[in-house]
């Protein structure tokens, strides 16, 4: 039997467990010596005082942040939420801090893309304090608003002493927890502008390695700037690191105009595929591509070479054509040649004379997507003016959004698989969820989203508090609602007017995910797990009787059990009632909870019999400890369940 504590996955303990098993001779009662482990490690460590590092005041605090448990916990809000029971997104209030913290057991390793927009340290206010350590109980104070005397916040003015130093205190320890939730062939990408670009590029390289810096993209951002003192400002980077770029498959532009392919086959294997006509030769020398230089028989029996003085074609003089292909290439490739008859053909006919034949080679849409290009480090076309657009669209008001575009575009070209999860931890007015949308539309996919975002309150000036947002996460939930319906629509429009042969390629609208599950960070719901000291023994008493917090309900508990035993908070929780007792079975049983009162020998076999329908190899179990009628009753459970498999490790009690 065990026991849970209430903390989040602790990455300190796992680290010295990860040490101790690459070298457990440096555990000593408990501890790691160091000295042992520098002897281990030989010439690979450095005792010079002078070598290069970056550092900053209190860089070791915020280390020590990334890696302290967190207490709290995440509740559900199902009347936020939208197709609770069939979607797999999720949307996430609350500090992204303590948020990324709780997520570490449940999507370890689990997400191909991060993508954040973090707040550029113009000198603003700050809203991100990182003064609280367990849970969000001072929740309001920490948002930004008020201290605890009620005075306004402190703000992260140019003119600071801290003006880098708070900003970095603030991404440190995010970015290290981000990077564990990376697969190992998973990417992050950063949005940057030039006040912090530098400096965000040397604690990328620390927390990802310099080896898994992928590059330093820069982005137009507009057109027309007139704004600044020397240069008006026109762009903003996106540094893309990898998890392991060792396990990173070569990124991909698979982004084609599909207008320069206007021709429809209308015959053969490839009948209904978009293609165009390209010449069949370029200019080169016969020196370097001597075997690219041929006869071709035209239809009327003439024969052609390519654009050039030289004749025969054994003679190479530079400016001479070439055929695309090789011979042998050349009749592989016979079904996509094309003959057409003329009177200004550059080819020269077996005389030497002007060819009365061009030819011409059929490029296909479809090989072109599939072939693409590697992707430019530049990136024009993903304006800003492009993002406020897609928001007036959706009658959203929101500054500063980033364009649809461009999210589906680095999820494209990093490959991002059809059943992936990418995570947006500063998500603003959610325009990572919105391409996620889009993109599982266009391509048939099932990828999942995770926003998170800090329920920020907006200004009483803005458009956003006049239209009825006072903060940004409820901004950010509606333009998801409001993107989803309108993605929807279009995409059963064009399914509507499609063939039946064309449906079969499309995925079907009701099959759509557009749905969210809304959770909020909050206090853990167990009262053993919110430490303090009780003003009278009766409290204590009652705390006994009744462990969880006021105001809580089983299904917070069920879905904070889900968090600390390290379960995908979309997976399906199912009701199933014992005579007034409720089994939560998570999973399809893989998890069962039972919270209720006088628990015995009957949960215990209906238990035994969800494991059965499921056909489970292994499941676990989570019972409250004063939840059984009597202590033989709760042997009786925990024999009965081990008689069938379940772990002595998997009876586990609150």
């Amino acid at each position: 039997m065990s026991q849970l504590n209430g903390e989040s996955f602790n990455i300190e303990e796992n680290n010295i467990e990860k040490l101790v098993q690459l070298f457990p001779e440096v555990q000593t009662d408990g501890k790691i010596d160091f000295d042992k482990l520098k002897q281990i490690l030989g010439d690979y460590v450095d005792d010079s005082e002078e070598r290069y590092r970056f550092v900053w005041n209190g860089k070791g605090e915020a280390l020590r942040l990334s890696q302290t448990p967190s207490m709290g916990t995440l509740r559900p809000a199902k009347e936020e939420s939208k197709n609770w029971d069939e979607t797999e997104n999720l949307y996430i209030e609350g500090d992204n801090l303590e948020v990324l913290k709780l997520l570490q057991k449940s999507y370890f390793n689990k997400i191909k893309m991060i993508y954040i927009d973090p707040p550029y340290n113009t000198g603003g206010d700050f809203v991100y304090k990182d003064n609280f350590k367990d849970n969000i109980q001072n929740y309001k104070k920490i948002t930004g608003q008020v201290d605890s005397d009620g005075n306004a916040t402190t703000t992260n003015r140019e003119y600071s002493g801290r003006y880098h130093t708070d900003w970095l205190n603030m991404m440190y320890p995010r970015l290290r927890l981000a990077r564990n939730l990376l697969k190992d062939d998973g990417v992050i990408f950063i949005s940057i502008d030039d006040h912090e670009i530098h400096n965000l590029r040397k604690i990328c390289d620390e927390i990802f390695g310099e080896d898994n810096f992928i590059s330093e993209i820069t982005r137009v951002a507009k057109t027309t700037s007139f704004r600044g003192n020397f240069f008006a400002p026109s762009k903003d980077y996106i540094l893309c690191y990898a998890k392991n770029v060792s396990c990173l498959p070569n990124f991909v532009d698979t982004n084609v105009d599909r207008s320069q392919f206007p021709k429809v086959e209308d015959s053969g294997a490839r009948k209904g595929e978009f293609y165009r006509d390209d010449i069949a030769f370029y200019l080169s020398t016969l020196e370097t591509r001597p075997n690219q230089r041929y006869f071709i028989e035209c239809p009327d029996g003439s024969k052609v070479l390519p654009p050039g003085e030289t004749f025969p074609p054994e003679k190479p003089i530079d400016g001479d054509g070439v055929w695309r292909w090789h011979y042998d290439t050349f009749v592989e490739k016979k079904d996509s040649i094309v003959f057409k008859k003329t009177n200004r053909s550059p080819l020269i006919d077996e005389n030497g004379e002007q060819a009365k034949w061009n030819i011409y080679t059929k490029s296909y849409l479809k090989d072109k997507i599939a072939k693409g290009n590697i992707p430019r480090d530049y990136f024009e076309g993903f304006l800003n003016r492009n993002g406020t657009e897609a928001l007036k669209k959706l009658n959203i008001p929101f500054d500063f959004a980033k364009p649809v575009q461009l999210i589906k575009y680095l999820m494209q070209i990093t490959l991002v698989e059809k059943n992936d999860i990418i995570l947006d931890f500063f998500s603003g007015s959610s325009t990572t969820a919105h391409a996620v949308m889009e993109l599982n539309a266009e391509d048939c996919g099932s990828r999942k989203f995770i926003m998170v975002q800090l329920p920020e309150l907006t200004e009483e000036k803005s458009n956003a508090y006049k239209a009825g947002y006072e903060n940004i996460s409820e901004l950010g939930k509606e333009r998801i609602r409001r993107a989803g319906e309108k993605v929807k629509a279009e995409l059963k429009e064009k399914y509507d007017s499609a063939s039946e042969e064309e449906q079969k390629k499309m995925k079907h609208p009701d099959e759509l995910d557009i749905g969210f599950k809304v959770f909020k960070l909050d206090s853990s719901n167990i009262k053993e797990w919110n430490p303090g000291k009780y003003e009278n023994v009766q409290q204590a008493i009652e705390d006994a009787l009744t462990p969880y917090i006021p105001g809580r309900t089983e299904e917070d508990v069920v879905y904070e059990m889900m968090l600390k035993m390290g379960l995908d908070l979309t997976y399906p929780v199912e009701e199933i009632d014992v005579n007034g007792r409720t089994i939560y079975s998570i999973g399809y049983g893989f998890l069962m909870i039972c919270l209720a009162d006088k628990v015995d020998i009957v949960v215990a076999e209906k238990m035994i019999e969800i494991k059965k329908e499921n056909a489970l190899d292994e499941f676990r179990t989570i019972f409250r400890d004063e939840g059984f009628k009597s202590d033989t009753d709760k042997t009786n459970v925990k024999e009965t369940l081990r008689s069938v498999g379940l772990a002595a490790e998997a009876f586990i009690t609150l």
